[in-house]
């Protein structure tokens, strides 16, 4: 995964006790909350809101997640999610997501998670989605994908 290009949001989280495992590190399952509520407000803070679009009858469902865990969080740590995202054709969207322990900035997740769209539950291609990415793509250099 390329971690290299510029990311277009940033979340700062702490862990809470209840997300440990018994080895005291963060559960290997939470990790994929904490990528989706920072997805959720990276597409907020772009002009997009889940539930406005579905109740449009437009929906951004996961299709593939890959994570690749490089080290753990523990209690009380705080960490950013960063994300940025970008078109994969016509119905797809990339976000590439990394999670980074604070204050010494350890990565601890990369992340490439796939979306679609579907559009009256059927797939199909959705312009909004597509414009606001590439709006905050060039918003930050980063490319806006094909």
């Amino acid at each position: 995964m390329d971690m290299s290009a510029p990311f277009t949001h940033e979340l700062e989280l702490e862990v809470r006790d209840y997300e440990l495992d018994l080895q005291g590190i963060v559960n290997n399952a939470v990790y994929q909350n904490y990528l989706e509520h920072a997805r959720h407000l990276f597409l907020r803070s772009i002009g997009l809101d889940f539930a406005d679009l579905h109740a449009r009858g437009i929906d951004a469902i996961v299709v593939r997640a890959e994570l690749d865990y490089r080290g753990s969080l523990r209690s009380g740590d705080r960490f950013i999610v960063r994300s940025r995202a970008e078109a994969q054709g016509r119905l797809r969207y990339v976000f590439t997501q990394e999670i980074l322990r604070l204050p010494d900035s350890l990565p601890c997740i990369e992340a490439r998670v796939v979306a679609a769209t579907l559009v009256g539950g059927r797939p199909a291609p959705c312009p909004e989605i597509a414009e606001a990415l590439a709006r905050a793509a060039a918003a930050t250099g980063a490319a806006p994908g094909a």
